[in-house]
This record gives structure tokens, C-alpha cells and sequence, in this order.
């Protein structure tokens, strides 16, 4: 298979710091999409795959699943884009397209697992998947989306995995007018759950750790804030909420939420603490609630909740950074110090 060499930033080792490298991306086959990347989100899930703290990382690694770019060369047989549109490639780039799951726009539940957009088998030219830290990226149109006019492309590249990350539990679980939903934990996935759920509908109640969040989250769509710390602000509330999406990636007590919930209520955990939660049987058993989990959604719904977002007007808070301060970043990540989502501007690569 022909390729062409192209600028990327990654790591060859989990110890070393991220720096420029050389790779190789595929000429078109029939029914590629070419980008030539303009933005990157930076996602925790980066930090963790290039510092192999999942244990499963394929070196050189080169992260990057929050793409947004302009088409720059279309094969022969792509009928949905065009050269010089501005699309987007999120967490997967390709599937078996066969299983039931596939069949029913669940990629992300293929049996045969998807391909994921970094550190997943890349079957055109053996080895692993670069990512979006790279100059260009080459795409089944399949799993291509096109990113609404009307969006800062910057500030969309988020969407691409903190959004879809948590539109898809609030659409799965029918949130909406009517609905009393709480957003736990105000970051990167908590900050664009109280968007979406707000532009859904609901009347949403943030809850935070922090007392100087109280603002913030007001600011980015809540009705109600919670110091999730005081028993009493927690008691208020308790058998209240029809939802509740928890996007915290810290060890923290889930029965204390579960108890939040109204008969048949549910939660889901978008967040992944690194160590199991305990869960108290009568926390769930009194007011037949449950507890599940979700990920990101199937291509379809990731486009549906991308033309949401451009209805809505609903981008990510984001932080630009040059490339060069990746290294900077991932440091800033593990203290949560951004708001709420670094992107590189990778036109700072081409320098």
C-alpha cells in the first residue's frame, strides 16, 4: 500500500515525554477521507494510553480521538464529503460493520471490537492507529462526521468524545422536560452534561465538591448547585432525581448519590475510578433504581448529538495550546488545573 510521511507528536515509551516523530499515514483507497487536521482535543484517556497506566499501549504511541479538520482528498467512491469541508474523527475509525451491534449504529459495542483511533490494529498497513496529534489522518467516510457550520471548529473537537460521552447516557435514558437530572463532578465530561441536559430540557442540579464551583456551574447551564459534602444540601434532595450522570473519575461514595434517585430512577457512570465503588444492595433495592455505566455512542448518534449541538449553539470551554505544550498539559490534567478542555492548534505542528 502506498503512504505518505507525515509530522506527528507522540511518545516511544511510557516514561518518555511526548516530542515530534515521523509517521505514515495510507493514500485514499476508495472509500477514504483525507483531513488535514486544524484542532485536537486533549482527553485524559491520552494521558493514560501514552503513559501505558491502562496497561495495554502499543509504542510509538501518537494520541489524539478528538479530530477536527478539512477534507483535503476524497477516493473514488466517497458519496458524503467533499473536499474542503470541515468534518471530524472521534474515538473510532472502523469496525466490522457485520455483528448485530455494527448493524444497529453501536460501533462502539462491535463484538469484534472497534477499531479504536489510537493504539487500535490499523489492517491496511499492519502494526497500531496514530492519532490526532499528527498533521493529516485518513478515514473510512463510514466514520467521518461533519461538524455543523455555525461551531467554533476549535471548541467542537471536544464533542467529539466528552460530548458524545455524555449525550449519548442522556439520550439513552429519555432526559428531558420533566426530568429532574443531577450532573455530578463540574470538569471536562461533567461541564458539557450540564449543557446538554439543560438544552434538553431539564431542570438540572450540579453537584460539586467545591464551594467556589457554585458560579461556574450556574454560568454553564445549572438551576441548582450542591456542595456535595454537606449532609444536609445532600438530604434535600434525597429520592428527587429521575437521572443522574456521574462524571467523576475519583474514588467517591455512589450510595450517597443512589440515594438521590426516585423510584426507577437510574444513575449512569461515565467517569472510571481506578479502583471498584461499593455498592450498598439496599441503595438500590429500596425504589427499584438502578446502576449502570455508558461510553460514547455509535457514529449515527454522535452525528445526531453534533447537529444538537449546533441547534443549541453547544461548544466545550476550551483552552488552546500550542503543540510544544503537551507535555505541560498532561502536568495540568492530573491537578485538573484547565477549563475545561485543552485543544492544540495543530497548525503549530506545521511550524
Amino acid at each position: 500500500m502506498n503512504t505518505i510521511a507525515v509530522k506527528a507528536y507522540g511518545t516511544q515509551a511510557a516514561e518518555a515525554p511526548l516530542d515530534q516523530m515521523g509517521i505514515n499515514r495510507r493514500e485514499v483507497t476508495p472509500h477514504d477521507v483525507e483531513i488535514d487536521i486544524l484542532f485536537c482535543g486533549v482527553c485524559h484517556s491520552d494521558l493514560h494510553t501514552a503513559r501505558n497506566e491502562w496497561h495495554f499501549t502499543m509504542y510509538p504511541c501518537v494520541p489524539g480521538h478528538e479530530i477536527v479538520g478539512k477534507v483535503t482528498k476524497v477516493g473514488a467512491h466517497v458519496s458524503k464529503f467533499k473536499v474542503g469541508d470541515i468534518v471530524g474523527v472521534g474515538c473510532m475509525v472502523d469496525s466490522c460493520r457485520e455483528c448485530e451491534y455494527c448493524k444497529d449504529d453501536l460501533e462502539q459495542f462491535c463484538e469484534k471490537g472497534n477499531v479504536q483511533t489510537y493504539n487500535g490494529p490499523d489492517k491496511f498497513q499492519g502494526g497500531h492507529t496514530f492519532g490526532g496529534y499528527s498533521e493529516k489522518v485518513v478515514v473510512d467516510e463510514h466514520f467521518v462526521l461533519r461538524i455543523p457550520e455555525n461551531l467554533d471548529p476549535a471548541a467542537a473537537a471536544p464533542l467529539l468524545c466528552a460530548g458524545i460521552t455524555t449525550y449519548s447516557p442522556l439520550r439513552h435514558w429519555n432526559v428531558g422536560p420533566g426530568k429532574k437530572v443531577g450532573i455530578v463532578g463540574i470538569g471536562g465530561l461533567g461541564h458539557m452534561g450540564i449543557k446538554i441536559a439543560r438544552a434538553m430540557g431539564a431542570h438540572v442540579v450540579a453537584f460539586t465538591t467545591s464551594e467556589s464551583k457554585f458560579a461556574e456551574a450556574k454560568r454553564l447551564g445549572a438551576d441548582e448547585v450542591v456542595l456535595s459534602k454537606d449532609d444536609q444540601q445532600m438530604a434535600a434532595f434525597q429520592g428527587k432525581l429521575h437521572f443522574i450522570l456521574d462524571c467523576v473519575s475519583a474514588q467517591h461514595d455512589i450510595n450517597a448519590y443512589l440515594n438521590l434517585l426516585r423510584v426507577d430512577g437510574s444513575l449512569a457512570l461515565v467517569g472510571a475510578p481506578e479502583h471498584p465503588l461499593p455498592v450498598a444492595a439496599f441503595s438500590v433495592i429500596m425504589g427499584r433504581k438502578s446502576f449502570a455505566g455508558s461510553m460514547i455512542g455509535g457514529i449515527a448518534e454522535t452525528q445526531e448529538m453534533l447537529d444538537f449541538c449546533g441547534q443549541h449553539d453547544i461548544v466545550s470551554d476550551i483552552e488552546m495550546i500550542d503543540i510544544r505544550q503537551i507535555n505541560e498539559a498532561y502536568e495540568r490534567l492530573l491537578k485538573s488545573d484547565v477549563k475545561y478542555r485543552f485543544v492544540i492548534d495543530m497548525a503549530t505542528l506545521k511550524q
